[in-house]
């Protein structure tokens, strides 16, 4: 029997809690999640549409794993299942598999709505989970949505409007922001720019055509699990032909569920890799897997994908990145605080940083707030020494709605590749108010890249 120490067994987003001051012991700040409920809603012909279905189970899949009393959806869910990323002939079914409960919404508890139409204002916390083109994000229910387009939702939009509805709920919840659900905020997987209005039809955005046929995998935890889901949501055939590459040394622990969305805990002790592997071949992928830790010896042959999506929370991995190989690299890298959990950082390489100066300052898991006191609660109480409390004061706070915004932005740093877009060398920026993005343009010119691609399903003649 594998056992588990206190800081594996830790909920990372309870964890927050504890380091912020909120609550004095690991009992409440686990409580406290309990607490937190939401319902979503979706209405008829949205649970048709693959794009909702698409948001619904991602604001399931995220939203269970933060708001721990429970999470109820609402609408006709007895249709047929269109995404291939949840189990079961209906969407109830999948539902049910991602851990919601069908029924009739509870008033007074934060509502999201799935798309649909304009709602009567509401005093409570209201909003709706809105996309369309690369465009994704959420707007007060009875506030009007983006403008639509001609070329309809990428698959990535609904994933990311699904992630921000699940952060903008948190936020009020846990009083973090007091304008929560009473303001629009998305992005434009596109175009990045802070003068580019999300809410406003980009006349330069493509349809999706192409897709990643070949991809390297490094760290299967909160990140590379969001990447998988993204990744099952493209619209690949389901005759083509995609390989991965899986790469990670470690098992899924009890905290791994809080954090990542393909792991629930009848996986305990289970290689990630082997765990995402199943899932991913479930999609129609074709897997390798490798379970060696990532750093300058694991030389990339050849025959191996030449783009790596980076997932990893060590800086000796990362130093490494442009060392091995590869000829196109996304990373990202999330906030380990209770103060800046919600802050990431995308990186490309090669770029006109090497990996190594990137990352030269970097300490592992520097942030700890072991003079707090639930930490020291435990020490005076003696239910952990002075070394386990150390460890878990150690571990990152981490919430999987930060990890699936992350993912949208790596998958579409590799799409706008494909389609001759802008390229980033730096996107910087903070859940907490999407208004300050700052995206920094890459300068190296990888036209003269061939990454291999597959033709999108369903893509227009």
């Amino acid at each position: 029997m594998i056992t588990f120490t206190p800081a594996d067994e830790m909920h990372r987003l309870a964890k927050r809690a504890m380091d912020n001051g909120t609550v004095a012991s690991r009992q409440e700040a686990e409580a406290l999640l309990r607490g937190y409920r939401i319902a979503l809603s979706i209405g008829p012909d949205e649970a048709i549409d693959r794009h909702h279905q698409a948001a619904l189970l991602t604001a399931v899949e995220l939203g269970r794993r933060v708001f721990l009393g429970g999470v109820t959806v609402e609408g006709d869910l007895d249709v047929p299942l269109n995404v291939p990323v949840s189990p079961g002939p209906t969407l109830r079914h999948a539902v049910a598999a991602a851990g919601g409960t069908p029924g009739a919404a509870t008033a007074g508890i934060p509502h999201i709505s799935i798309g649909g139409l304009v709602k009567q204002k509401s005093d409570g916390f209201s909003i709706r989970a809105v996309f369309d083109g690369w465009r994704g994000g959420i707007v007060p229910g009875h506030a009007e949505g983006p403008d639509r387009g001609e070329i309809g939702p990428m698959a990535l939009a609904p994933m990311l409007a699904a992630a921000l509805a699940i952060n903008e709920a948190f936020l009020h919840l846990s009083g973090d922001n007091p304008f929560a659900g009473k303001r629009t905020a998305g992005l434009n997987l596109w175009n990045l720019s802070r003068s580019t209005d999300w809410m406003s039809c980009d006349a330069s955005t493509p349809e999706l055509s192409y897709l990643p046929s070949r991809l390297w995998l490094i760290g299967l935890g909160h990140l590379g699990q969001a990447y998988l889901w993204g990744l099952g949501l493209l619209p690949y055939s389901a005759d083509a032909k995609v390989e991965l590459l899986l790469q990670d040394v470690d098992v899924i622990t009890p905290s791994t569920e809080s954090t990542s969305i393909l792991s629930n805990r009848t996986m305990l002790g289970e290689q990630k890799t082997r765990v995402t592997a199943k899932w991913a071949e479930r999609r129609g992928f074709a897997t390798a897997i490798t379970e060696r830790l990532f750093d300058e010896t694991c030389l990339r042959h050849h025959n191996e994908p030449s783009i790596a999506l980076c997932g990893l929370d060590n800086a000796v991995g990362r130093r490494a990145l442009d060392l091995v190989g590869f000829d196109f690299v996304v990373e990202a890298g999330l906030g380990r605080g209770h103060q800046d959990f919600r802050s990431l950082l995308i990186h490309t390489l090669p770029g006109e940083m090497s990996a190594n100066t990137l990352w030269k300052d970097e300490d592992e898991g520097s942030q700890t707030a072991v003079d707090a006191a639930a930490y020291r609660k435990m020490l005076d109480e003696g239910s952990l020494d002075r070394c386990g409390v150390t460890l878990l004061a150690g571990k990152a706070v981490g919430a999987p709605f930060v990890g699936a915004v992350a993912a949208t932005l790596v998958l579409a740093e590799v799409l706008r590749l494909l389609h001759g877009g802008a390229l980033h060398r730096l996107v910087d920026m903070n859940l907490v108010d999407l208004a300050y993005v700052r995206a920094v343009p890459q300068l190296r010119d990888f036209s003269a890249f061939n990454p291999g691609f597959i033709t999108a399903e369903g893509r227009r003649s």
